[in-house]
């Protein structure tokens, strides 16, 4: 298969590429740097020089391939996450409609996102969240792509992790040294479903090669859900900053506001579905023991 992968130099795309490549697929991936471009070639990928907000630059990207792996999203600038969620909404848009019936689109979604009974884990069934308050609408966006007869993969994400990034909790870290101390909210009992870093680039694999008609939704889970208690006291250990409990109207002014919401939010998940369709069996460390082992 020929693939085109945005945000292919990235955390989770770097993984993807390099396993793509060593099964025989043929990549083309998304770069705008000189390093991305070296790191592109260094495995054996086609390189398309560019910017994800450069539509034009995606459609040519996308044209011809027989399937598009969208990973791009800029999370570098929270104030800008209305413009990047429409950034991407509008990229979505643009390489779906180059792409001919039949061929498939992988977009990447969240557990955050996710619409799912309250203390229950979200399910592979579940809706999107329709909320004013959350702007990203990649699912959405997917579900017309698949009208004209694209085949769609969602792969929604937990806290994606290793020992140098996990997802919302690098940001946690960050603030815990900004001020001086851990913080959970409340008795710290809500919960982010996480995974590893390397089990999830194998999930999209399985996606590229597996992925039918319609549209099917994945869910990259390992771990259903791990206590923001247990996040912050393992990241108070690392930093020798103490833990602490704060009542929820002060998680804003402590965590800022998108953060103060995330700390907030119950966000368990399971992958049953997921496991049994694709059969995938997550492997590597859970999200408290990479936590253990980041370089504070």
């Amino acid at each position: 298969m020929r693939v085109f992968v945005t945000g292919s130099t990235g955390f989770i795309g770097t993984e993807l590429v390099k396993e793509l490549i060593a099964a025989g697929h043929e990549v083309r991936g998304l770069t705008r740097s000189d390093a991305g471009e070296e790191q592109l070639k260094a495995v054996g990928a086609e390189v398309l020089r560019g910017n994800f907000t450069d539509l034009d630059c995606l459609r040519a990207g996308a044209t011809g391939m027989d399937a598009v792996v969208n990973l791009a999203f800029n999370h570098d600038d929270m104030s800008k996450f209305a413009q990047s969620a429409q950034d991407e909404i509008k990229a979505i848009e643009a390489m779906g409609s180059v792409l001919e019936p039949g061929k498939l689109l992988v977009v990447t979604s969240g557990i955050g996102i996710t619409a799912g009974a309250p203390g229950q884990p979200r399910k592979e069934t579940d809706p999107p969240a329709e909320s004013a308050a959350m702007p990203r609408r990649p699912e959405q966006a997917a579900q017309a792509v698949a009208a004209k007869g694209v085949h769609v993969a969602i792969v929604r994400l937990p806290q994606v992790h290793d020992t140098r990034k996990q997802g919302l909790v690098t940001r946690v870290i960050q603030i815990a040294r900004e001020k001086g101390a851990s913080a959970y909210v409340g008795d710290g009992a809500n919960r982010w479903a996480a995974a590893p870093l390397h089990a999830v680039a194998h999930l999209y694999y399985l996606a590229v090669e597996n992925t039918g008609s319609g549209v099917t939704t994945y869910h990259a889970v390992q771990e259903e859900g791990v206590s923001l208690r247990d996040i912050a006291e393992t990241i108070a250990r690392g930093l020798n900053v103490p833990a602490i409990a704060i009542p929820a109207e002060e998680a804003g002014e402590h965590f800022g506001p998108f953060f103060g919401h995330a700390a907030t939010m119950d966000m368990p998940a399971s992958s049953e579905w997921t496991r049994n369709t694709l059969g995938w069996e997550p492997t590597g460390p859970g999200m408290i023991e990479d936590l253990a082992n980041v370089k504070y």
